[in-house]
């Protein structure tokens, strides 16, 4: 039986996808869809407080004293290192060309950002797929309506952070490491070779510059880019041309990792002549020196800590802030003694909101306590289930929807919408791990970077379902090369 007999509307969507005169227009549309929805959550869900401001201070400080500072209460500056300098200065000159605290034109160029990454991201799968093969232009098409019109990246854009760079500088680390490929199938000594493998190194350290676990795209990526381009290397060059080449790729190498190590090189420079301390990235509770920090509250915390309503409505109010004990999950304690314990050091930080030297040695005290009673507990269930609830929650953080979105009941149509949006981020991870088994190239990369991210997020007490935002445009390409291949093989048969 023919594939048009057998399923003809797959068929003939496949058809018309491939005829030159449509991808275009088809193109065209998305991404006018995508700007739609984009600018419908900046219209709808636009927000500007919290880290939003704080990037902001710095930028201005950065811009009108000339100091990477943020401003107190009182007005006086403090020279931080509490964030790496890639998103103030991102900001400083937007500030620079649009006015001071423009926070609209950061938005409306991060829209942009996040559109012209889902372009390059749809050009990767392209050449990934094979651009003579006629499922190339299908995969690419996905890939743009899956980054263009996803709701969680929209949203993200709305809101001046840190999120949305990344995911365009991922896209532009794919597609150019992809281009630097094939650039080892003909000559790597031209401009083009050259500009690609800039295009990658610049986009590594920007990453890293925007986020300290932006360094992981580096990690994962460096290594796929040599092993493939020296594989390239191996099957279209023979003899001294061969060995030339491998040459030639090896100073290639050798010249972008030392441009990527030079500005976290003088980043921790100048923090040691600033604070005396070795910082090559940012503190891992964005604290600088000398200001008090509390690891027996935090190791206590990833005792019991499990989901982000948990960082929402305890973690978050430390300090400062007073900490309702109804709020505690059972798992928070083992015994009706050590309810009492805890719930009197709750008390006691209730008195002043703060937590003293000698609160946060009970603290201590009661996660030495359970984690010699329960090691599994703290070492591997609880890891592993913040790491699951990072990457399953439907990422209603930034929407107008209660935390307890499941209680049907309370909120029925926020019910329904949250659960549409699980149901869409278990698409995207069932569709990857699809992906993945069709063994496309990079492929080991891109799981690595996945295993590597929830490596690091395992270590974490405060789970947020932002951190596996950076995963999302490697999701969207190996969902489209899923879902061309499965739509391929369905027509086929």
């Amino acid at each position: 039986m023919t594939a048009s007999h057998s399923n003809p509307t797959i068929a003939r969507t496949l058809d018309a996808l491939t005829r030159n005169r449509y991808p275009v227009l088809i193109a065209c549309l998305t991404l006018a869809a995508g700007l739609w929805l984009h600018l419908w959550m900046l219209a709808n869900f636009s927000q500007v407080n919290g880290d939003s401001l704080l990037y902001g201070d710095i930028a201005t400080n950065l811009l009108l004293h000339g100091q990477y500072a943020i401003t107190d209460s009182g007005g006086l500056l403090h020279t931080t290192l509490i964030r790496l300098p890639g998103y103030p200065l991102f900001l400083a000159i937007c500030f620079k060309l649009f006015g001071v605290a423009n926070y609209a034109v950061v938005q409306y160029l991060q829209i942009a950002l996040n559109l012209a990454g889902s372009i390059l991201l749809a050009d990767f799968v392209r050449h990934v797929v094979g651009i003579k093969l006629a499922r190339s232009k299908p995969a690419a098409l996905i890939t743009l309506a899956l980054s263009a019109l996803c709701p969680f990246t929209a949203v993200y854009a709305a809101a001046p952070l840190s999120e949305i760079p990344p995911l365009f500088l991922i896209a532009l680390a794919l597609w150019s490491m992809q281009r630097f490929v094939e650039c080892c199938e003909i000559t790597l000594s031209d401009h083009r070779g050259w500009l690609f493998a800039l295009l990658f190194t610049f986009a590594i350290i920007a990453a890293a510059l925007l986020r300290p676990d932006g360094a992981l795209l580096g990690i994962a990526l460096a290594p796929a880019l040599f092993i493939n381009a020296s594989r390239t290397l191996t099957f279209n060059f023979a003899g001294s041309a061969l060995a030339h080449a491998r040459r030639h790729l090896l100073r290639m190498g050798l010249i972008c990792t030392l441009l990527a190590l030079l500005p976290f090189a003088l980043w921790t420079l100048r923090n040691w002549q600033q604070f005396h301390v070795i910082e090559p990235l940012a503190p891992r509770y964005a604290t600088d020196p000398g200001e008090p920090t509390y690891p027996g509250f935090q190791r206590w915390t990833k005792t019991w800590a499990l989901d982000f309503i948990s960082t929402y409505q305890i973690y978050w109010n430390v300090p400062d802030s007073p900490l309702d004990p109804s709020q505690f999950p059972a798992r928070a304690f083992d015994s009706s003694e050590q309810r009492t314990e805890t719930l009197a050091l709750i008390a006691d930080y209730n008195k002043a909101h703060e937590i003293t030297p000698e609160i946060d040695a009970v603290f201590a005290q009661l996660a030495a306590e359970r984690i010699s009673t329960h090691p599994a507990r703290y070492y591997l269930w609880l890891p592993m289930g913040r790491v699951a609830d990072m990457w399953l929650r439907p990422r209603v953080e930034n929407l107008p929807i209660d935390l307890d979105w499941w209680v049907y009941s309370h909120h029925r149509s926020e019910t329904r919408i949250s659960w549409s949006l699980v149901a869409l981020n278990a698409f995207y991870l069932v569709m990857g791990i699809i992906g993945l088994a069709f063994k496309p190239r990079y492929g080991a990369a891109m799981l690595a970077y996945f295993l590597l991210r929830s490596a690091l997020l395992a270590t974490i007490e405060a789970p947020e379902a932002r951190y596996t935002l950076e995963c999302l445009p490697m999701l969207f390409a190996l969902s489209a090369i899923a879902l061309t291949r499965l739509f391929t093989l369905r027509a086929r048969r």
